[in-house]
């Protein structure tokens, strides 16, 4: 099975999965940094990149990105960077252009030698400031404050092509006021990407079993999409509009180029622990793990062969599922014929239709997309749709 064109972009993700402290509300795969030996899983990832390169020849070069997230992929220096940028270069060639994203901690960003870091490819830096309120960063568990987070920002503008900053919101107890003036001071930082996240209580997380204990008392729903209404009047005033649910850019040339290889179905190659990937073959669409546990990760990596604790050949409707629920998070929406192409049956036309009647879901040119009201139940739109 092969995707329609035009085509959704590859990339590679580096999962960098070493923090130096663990946040209260992270359930990403992610472990302590103290006493960890960062060469090893840098020549970890650096053979699981050679075994993606060997064993999938028919996959179309160059890479249109390499993103590497975490964790705290910031704890790296311009070599290691290098090192790792070298590798995707030469098992899968770098496109003209390649956006190169480094998600970075404030602190990292103010201590680190950013020429470095741009030389060693570098063309992107995804800030993590979470919050501009140092009350807000503590009950977040981060090792920065405002002051900091402001610093890094500056420091980061004139060094690199592209400058995001990620902030949760919708947190216990926060007011419109506080979060309209919060949003408003991140803006003035001048980054031209804003990533803003809902607070979400995930499982297995400190501050879910504080939930549990009654210590905090999550938002409820109405607030939440009040603060998210909120938040699109002053993104779009300021020039940011949403071009996904959570993610705003001043303009095309500043959207994240990784990201959007997720939303629209491409391709990208997933490696360090626990990172995931998608790969369109001969044989279907490949939905793959990599081993969690840096230990598991790097036996694997040592075979020759993709470090994959599993792996699995998407049918036609699980991919075309897939593709429907991504891309609708993207204001563009989806084309509709490559939906029913990939899932070799029709859309649900009458789901479609009373969509539309209830004011969640555009139909224009061949394409259905979420209206302001639909991002609010993205992922009920998408399932009522599927075909």
């Amino acid at each position: 099975m092969s995707l329609p064109c035009p085509r959704p972009g590859f990339g590679l993700y580096v999962h960098w999965p070493y923090c130096t402290r663990i946040c209260p509300y992270c359930d990403f795969n992610v472990y302590a940094a103290k006493d960890r030996d960062p060469a090893v899983l840098l020549d970890a990832v650096a053979a699981d990149i050679r075994a993606h390169a060997q064993a999938f020849r028919e996959l179309e070069g160059p890479l249109d990105s390499v993103f590497l997230g975490g964790g705290t992929p910031s704890l790296l220096g311009p070599a290691q960077i290098a090192g790792i940028v070298e590798t995707a270069h030469a098992g899968f060639g770098l496109g003209p252009g390649a956006e190169i994203t480094l998600e970075a901690n404030p602190r990292d960003v103010l201590r680190a030698d950013l020429e470095g870091w741009r030389a060693a490819g570098v063309t992107r830096l995804s800030i993590g400031v979470q919050s501009l309120d140092d009350a807000a960063l503590a009950f977040l568990g981060r090792d920065h404050d405002a002051a900091a987070a402001r610093a890094a920002v500056a420091r980061a503008l004139p060094r690199f092509a592209s400058v995001s900053i990620d902030l949760i919101y919708a947190r216990p107890g926060q007011s419109r006021e506080s979060w309209a003036d919060e949003l408003q001071a991140a803006l003035a930082l001048g980054a031209p990407h804003l990533s803003l996240y809902e607070l979400t209580i995930a499982e297995r997380t400190v501050f879910e079993k504080r939930v549990r204990r009654g210590e905090i008392q999550p938002m409820p729903d109405d607030d939440q999409a009040a603060l998210y209404e909120l938040t699109q009047s002053i993104t779009e005033r300021a020039g940011l509009p949403a071009y996904e649910i959570s993610n705003h850019a001043a303009g095309p040339q500043h959207r994240s180029v990784h990201n959007m290889i997720y939303w629209q179905a491409g391709d990208w190659i997933g490696v360090g622990p626990g990172a995931h990937g998608r790969l369109t073959t001969g044989q279907g669409r490949i939905a793959s793990l990599a081993h969690r546990r840096p230990e598991a990760y790097v036996t694997a990596a040592a075979s020759g062969q993709p470090a994959w604790a599993s792996h699995e050949r998407l049918s036609p409707l699980d991919t075309a599922r897939e593709a429907l629920a991504m891309g609708l998070r993207v204001e563009s929406g989806v084309d509709t014929a490559r939906i029913e192409t990939l899932a070799g049956r029709a859309l649900d036309t009458a789901a479609l239709e009373d969509m539309q009647a209830n004011g969640l879901l555009r139909l224009r040119g061949g394409r259905a997309s979420l209206t302001p009201q639909g991002r609010l139940l993205a992922d009920r739109v998408a399932a009522e749709i599927a075909p």
